[in-house]
């Protein structure tokens, strides 16, 4: 399993390679990108979903560091 740093680097390199890829092929590139079956939507889903993730995963952990009581 790669560490956090590389995934952290890795996913959203992967994702902007998708989404190139799902740009030069696609001829409908903006608006064919609303099937969950295509490619598209992924590429376009993941660099949203990864930092939100992310985001809502320090809050919960700040979360538990400044109100837990001892």
């Amino acid at each position: 399993l790669p560490s956090l740093p590389t995934l952290t680097v890795l996913v959203p390199l992967l994702s902007l390679a998708g989404l190139f890829y799902s740009a030069s092929v696609d001829e409908n590139f903006p608006q064919g990108c609303t099937s969950t079956a295509s490619l598209c939507f992924y590429s376009l889903l993941l660099p949203v979903t990864v930092p939100v993730y992310v985001f809502f995963h320090l809050w919960t952990w700040m979360g538990i560091k400044l109100f837990r009581h001892n």
